[in-house]
Formats: structure tokens, C-alpha cells, sequence
């Protein structure tokens, strides 16, 4: 069984640095993140329902997973505007709720560095979306110079994941994404800064498509 989230002093830290991670890029990662979405969506890790505003008239529905109680309420609030239906639930990544019918494209954006299992959140999304099905990602990852990625791991290993939320900072997401059985279609890596005073990490955008073939365990 999944474990409950309960960050409440972190998720009202969060939203607020989230406002100005939004005026210095992230509002356009997003509208790239979800261009050219259509059908039945899932968004596992919705947050405060920041990514509702971008989602494209193609989209019939939204299918919105935010285990964090307070961010739940703020996405619920979100979806009252946003331009497609949206449902907001509670639901963990690791745990999916299974509506019997495969969804067309599962979205993700900076959540998969705080899931505590990355690798089973994976996998619940491979079973969510149908075969030939997208996965649009957009999150940060271990940086490829070895100093910083020690420093990542270092941070990781200390006091980073009870500072922020859960969030690691030297996750191999890509490496995650392709041993679960999704196959990279395109992939934008590039530094990026959500917040002054901050060191650029790096930061993936992109699509994948979830092959036909059975998850990785």
C-alpha cells in the first residue's frame, strides 16, 4: 500500500516559489509539455493544478492525482477554470486508481523526483495509458558533469528530500522512464533556474510513447 503525503508546510512553500519558477520559464515548459495533447489525460502529481490553464481543446478530459492534501484543495479550485474538464482525486503515484478504461496520454512535471518509488509509479502509469499512448514529461534529473551529480547525491543523502518535500535531486529519470517500458520519442535537456539565488539544474521536456510490450518489474 502506498504511503499518505502529508507536506502541508511544504506544499505552502512550494506554491508560492512555484509563482516565480512560472515567471522566469516554467509557464512555457508547460504550454510544451502539453501542446498537441488529446483525448483522456492523467497527471499524476497535479500539484496545485498549475498545468490545467495549458491543456489544449483536443483534450477531453483530465484525470488530475495530487495526494497532498492542501495542494489537492488548490487544484480542485483550478480546475473550476480551467478550458477542458478536469477531476481532481486522491491518489498516490505508486497507486493509481483504475477507471477501466486506458487513457491516451499520462502527464508528468516535476514529480517524479519526490515519488518514493520512482520505478513502481512508472509502472502504474505504463498499465494507466493504452499501448501506443503518450508519456509527456517535464522534470529535473542528475546532472551528467560528475562534480555536480556528487553534489546531488550528497544532498540527497543528507538533508535535501526532508527540506523539500521528498524531492531527490540525482535521479536518472530518463533511465527510469526507459526501463519501464516507454520508448523516448523526443527529449529537450537544458539548464534551468525556478527561483533567484538558485544554481541552473538540469531539467528534461519531453515525449514518450508506451509500447506494446509488458513494464519492466
Amino acid at each position: 500500500m502506498a504511503q499518505p503525503v502529508h507536506h502541508p508546510f511544504f506544499a505552502r512553500v512550494y506554491e508560492r516559489i512555484a509563482i516565480v519558477g512560472e515567471r522566469r520559464g516554467t509557464t512555457e515548459h508547460r504550454r510544451t509539455l502539453l501542446a498537441g495533447c488529446e483525448g483522456r489525460v492523467i497527471e499524476v502529481g497535479a500539484g496545485s493544478g498549475t498545468n490545467f490553464a495549458h491543456y489544449p481543446p483536443s483534450v477531453s478530459e483530465v484525470l488530475a492525482v495530487e495526494p497532498e492534501r492542501y495542494l489537492r484543495e488548490q487544484a480542485r479550485r483550478a480546475s473550476v477554470t480551467a478550458p477542458v474538464p478536469v477531476s481532481v482525486v486522491d491518489a498516490n503515484a505508486e497507486l493509481l486508481p483504475d477507471t477501466g478504461e486506458p487513457f491516451d496520454v499520462g502527464v508528468v512535471s516535476l514529480v517524479l523526483c519526490s515519488v518514493p518509488d520512482q520505478q513502481r509509479a512508472l509502472a502504474q502509469l505504463f498499465k494507466a495509458i493504452r499501448p501506443g499512448g503518450e508519456l509527456r514529461f517535464y522534470e529535473h534529473v542528475v546532472a551528467h558533469a560528475p562534480r555536480q551529480a556528487r553534489m546531488q547525491r550528497l544532498a540527497d543523502a543528507t538533508f535535501w528530500p526532508r527540506a523539500a518535500g521528498g524531492c531527490h535531486l540525482a535521479r536518472d529519470t530518463m533511465s527510469a522512464i526507459e526501463q519501464a517500458g516507454f520508448e523516448v520519442q523526443a527529449c529537450e535537456r537544458f539548464a534551468f533556474s525556478p527561483a533567484p539565488l538558485t544554481p541552473p539544474t538540469p531539467h528534461v521536456l519531453g515525449t514518450a510513447v508506451r509500447s506494446a510490450a509488458t513494464a519492466a518489474p
